[in-house]
């Protein structure tokens, strides 16, 4: 019997959304895992960050569930997401070579703030898709807003890149902290300098997930700045992808 100590066996789970549309190609079921290092402060899933609540799920169990869709799912497949879904990663690694047995595409949501170990680098090899959450392109600014530099997150994704590995680059979109032009400059900079980059999306900003900070008690740091709008998109849309194809 599996011990539940064993992490490559047992994750921690938020949640589960089992008809996905906006987290990779197709409709896909997202599996979303407990605990985030980070303390970005404009997170709308603050109740994903504690790596000690969610629910013990086995892999099994996991597997088997996802199987139950996979009529669903076969244009689209399977992503995790969190929290930081790479804080589980021996889990991640097991979940995706029994996915990749059934032909079942494999997505990681994530910030890419971890160390490349070769643990990672195997998740890595069985991961279809990254989707590349780029917290800000400014390591110091980076730092205030969700408290850590960029540095690992920027070799994370080139190593991504050395390797032909698919990823999306995103960013919220937050005014008056994500959208200056320089540092949009600097991000259209870095992607154009990457090799396996198929599509760039800005997530505008909103405030809907306050209510979870104020739940736990927490200061909601941006309160008083505005929603992102449609506009504030295309305008970071031209100035990044300027001079590029990707979409």
């Amino acid at each position: 019997m599996q011990n539940k100590d064993d992490l490559k066996y047992y994750a921690k789970v938020h949640s589960v959304e089992s008809f996905g549309t906006l987290d990779g190609p197709g409709i896909r079921y997202v599996l979303f895992l407990q605990g985030c290092s980070l303390r970005c402060k404009y997170c709308h899933n603050r109740d994903t960050w504690n790596i000690n609540a969610g629910d013990y799920r086995s892999l099994d169990d996991i597997f088997d569930n996802i199987l139950r869709y996979k009529n669903y799912i076969k244009n689209g497949g399977v992503t995790c997401s969190g929290g930081e879904p790479l804080l589980q990663f021996e889990f991640l690694i097991e979940l995706f070579k029994k996915l990749k047995a059934k032909g079942i595409h494999t997505c990681i949501d994530t910030s890419g703030m971890v160390g490349l170990t070769d643990k990672m680098k195997e998740l890595i090899d069985l991961t279809d898709l990254f989707l590349m959450d780029v917290k800000h392109i400014d390591p110091d600014k980076c730092k205030d807003l969700v408290g850590f530099s960029n540095e690992r997150e920027l070799a994370f994704i080139r190593y991504l890149s050395d390797v032909g590995k698919p990823m999306w680059i995103r960013q919220v979109l937050v005014p008056g902290f994500t959208d200056d032009e320089n540092d949009l400059i600097k991000l259209r900079d870095f992607i154009s300098s990457l090799k396996s980059v198929q599509k760039v999306e800005f997530l505008p900003y909103h405030t809907m997930g306050m209510y979870k900070w104020l739940e736990y008690g927490d200061k909601y740091e941006l309160e008083g700045v505005r929603n992102a709008t449609d506009e504030d998109v295309e305008r970071a849309k031209k100035i990044v992808l300027l001079d590029s194809n990707k979409n």
